[in-house]
């Protein structure tokens, strides 16, 4: 599965997609740009991406680890073993199609609680320092967009904007143009 990467250099936004995108964009600048700064848009959190690009991967040896099939313990009830054994495929196929139908729903629909999480994540590596941080974070997490844009009003427009998409399903509004007449 992949993931969605934004990339900053300082105050400026580079690029946001599939991790091969990302390094396509900062590759663009042709390093013009000071400090770069990636961040997975699902956490928030800084991330390091191989510049060089996708690896081969090494040689594996034969059977399902190729597949990347791990076997772990799993601690059910009598009554579900009986109702996952009974499912056409077995527990293994069964368990597999309930946790993928739960990752899709979970990816479809991203928990307010998450959003928060992961603009907080990325407002403290880009705005930590700046003034209204503090109430800009409480706003996030009282859910109240509009205290958050003028909480970070004085903020680059760049790493405002980011911080609401991110925080998008937590503020459950629709986006309003965030540019002011100061702006």
């Amino acid at each position: 599965m992949s993931r969605t990467l934004t990339a900053f250099a300082g105050d400026y936004w580079i690029g946001t997609g599939e991790e091969d995108e990302v390094r396509s964009a900062i590759r663009a600048m042709d390093g013009d740009a000071p400090l770069i700064l990636i961040f997975d848009d699902a956490t928030g959190r800084q991330v390091d991406i191989d510049m060089r690009g996708p690896q081969p991967e090494p040689a594996r040896g034969r059977g399902r680890p190729k597949l990347g099939v791990q076997a772990r313990e799993v601690t059910l009830l009598p009554r579900q073993w009986e109702w996952l054994g009974a499912q056409p495929g077995g527990a293994s196929v069964t368990l597999r199609r309930l946790v993928e139908a739960a990752r899709k729903e979970s990816a479809e629909k991203p928990s307010p609680r998450a959003a928060m999480d992961a603009a907080y994540h990325f407002l403290t590596a880009m705005a930590g320092d700046r003034p209204g941080y503090e109430g800009a974070i409480r706003a996030l997490y009282a859910k109240d967009r509009a205290a958050f844009i003028v909480a970070s009003e004085g903020w680059p427009i760049a790493v405002r904007d980011h911080g609401v998409a991110l925080a998008g399903p937590a503020f459950m509004s629709e986006p309003a143009p965030l540019t002011t007449a100061s702006s």
